[in-house]
């Protein structure tokens, strides 16, 4: 099985059941919930999530942002990291990074190829067994590259929920909760309540569990779990930390945060958001808990400086200012209205490119956005199976009195946003992360717009 392409690989792994299947309701058994499929792959190749600790990170939305900024940490610090997040944006080795550096190609290729042969002997052991899912092979291959490269530490962003996530079947020495909103709710449940139970099952005996939410009834849900399983510590937004200051700098955000170990101000973080202030007081907080000590100020300085989150509030182009974010539910199309009213305030006209995946209303997006703050928008859909028709996005804005074009892909939708602007103008691109990885090459490819 040596010797493959990673091509052959990735046909290989795409003939298993993936997020698509499971909610247009085809994935079968496959879809239900049970870390049984996961944990007998991880316990054929060894355990290899058991050779290093784990900050383990869940929440609705701010997951990827604040796994870069644990990871900038804890490599300050001095550790050899390990970060799988998810979704990736444009090539699937994203998802498995090692201090900054997504696994190379033959790696990836090795490592599923050798998981196709433990498959087969799995299937062969009990052939009435389900085969494990595409997101579950992933995750098996993260854990045995990390610890191949022998990582001091890896950072994990939960896939979806968290308890039956294939990323749990690995203990975290500390579980992160970011937020709790409505997301996923056809597979997670209808309520924040209900969401709240999935994610705190990431929280395991003796963990350290840091929350952002800050609503109490959803706390009590992430203190109960943390009490039944006894865990160590819960530290929650307000009462053990906090931030105490987000202030408007060019490119990001000047912090001051309070921790329950010290009080870090001045922390410029190159992002734009004032979400990513809060993301960022979590991420530290974990990261101090994860040592057990404050950090030296000059270490998170550098730390924060270095963040970079590609497809969230990202800026690629200027004259015209070129925005990319990959808000896809309401909260977050509410953070991108914020940003758009404080971070780029004072440009001119804003052309949104969206398209979104079926189970998303894009009505609620940009109602969230702000219909005010948008001159026009260009309907597109992403090429995945799950997206919706583009004219449903741009009905969905004619609704809302914004005046609307229909493109189709984002490539043709890009070409007419910059038709429609001028250099001080801004395009924001958003609705769904697959758009958002489809966009960034084309962008590129592009490049400025000559007027």
């Amino acid at each position: 099985m040596t010797g493959r392409s990673l091509g052959d690989a990735l046909a290989w792994l795409d003939q298993h059941v993936n997020l698509e299947a499971i909610e247009r309701g085809a994935a079968g058994r496959a879809a239900e919930p049970t870390l049984v499929r996961i944990r007998a792959l991880l316990d054929a190749m060894g355990s290899p999530e058991a050779d290093f600790p784990i900050v383990h990170i869940t929440g609705t939305n701010g997951k990827g942002s604040t796994s870069r900024i644990v990871t900038n940490l804890l490599r300050s610090a001095g550790l050899s990291v390990g970060t799988m997040t998810s979704p990736h944006l444009e090539v699937i080795n994203e998802r498995i990074a090692t201090d900054a550096r997504p696994i190379a190609d033959e790696d990836l290729a090795e490592i599923l190829a050798s998981l196709e042969t433990l498959e087969a002997f799995l299937s062969e052991r009990d052939p009435g067994a389900i085969p494990p899912t595409w997101f579950e092979l992933v995750t098996a291959a993260g854990y045995r590259y990390f610890s191949d490269v022998a990582v001091d530490a890896a950072v994990i962003e939960v896939g979806l929920g968290g308890r039956y996530d294939a990323t749990n079947a690995a203990d975290g020495r500390v579980a992160v909760v970011t937020n709790v909103e409505l997301d996923h709710t056809e597979i997670l449940g209808p309520t924040r309540e209900l969401i709240a139970a999935e994610k705190a099952g990431i929280i395991k005996p003796g963990a350290s569990v840091v929350v952002g939410e800050e609503d109490p009834a959803i706390v009590a849900i992430f203190e109960a779990e943390a009490a039944a399983v006894g865990a160590e510590v819960l530290l929650r937004r307000g009462p053990d930390f906090e931030l105490s200051s987000s202030r408007l700098a060019h490119g990001g955000r000047v912090l001051d945060i309070r921790t329950p170990f010290s009080f870090y101000r001045d922390l410029y973080l190159p992002l734009h958001g004032a979400h990513q202030g809060l993301n960022a007081s979590v991420a530290l907080v974990a990261a101090e808990v994860f040592f057990g000590a404050p950090f030296d100020g000059d270490v998170v300085e550098e730390a924060f400086a270095a963040v970079s989150v590609p497809g969230r509030l990202e800026v690629v182009g200027r004259r015209p200012l070129v925005v990319l974010d990959g808000a896809h539910n309401a909260a977050g199309a509410a953070a991108l209205g914020r940003a758009l009213s404080e971070d780029f305030a004072g440009v001119g006209r804003t052309v949104v490119v969206m398209g979104c995946l079926r189970g998303r209303d894009p009505a609620d997006l940009l109602r969230a956005i702000g219909p005010e703050r948008i001159a026009e928008l260009v309907a597109c859909a992403p090429e995945s199976p799950r997206a919706q028709a583009p004219e449903a996005v741009a009905g969905a804005a004619a609704s809302l009195g914004i005046p609307t074009r229909v493109a189709g892909d984002v490539e043709l939708a890009l070409e007419e946003a910059r038709a429609l602007v001028g250099e001080e103008d801004l395009i924001v691109v958003t609705g769904s992360l697959y758009v958002i990885g489809e966009a960034r090459p084309r962008l590129r490819r592009l490049g400025s717009p000559s007027r």
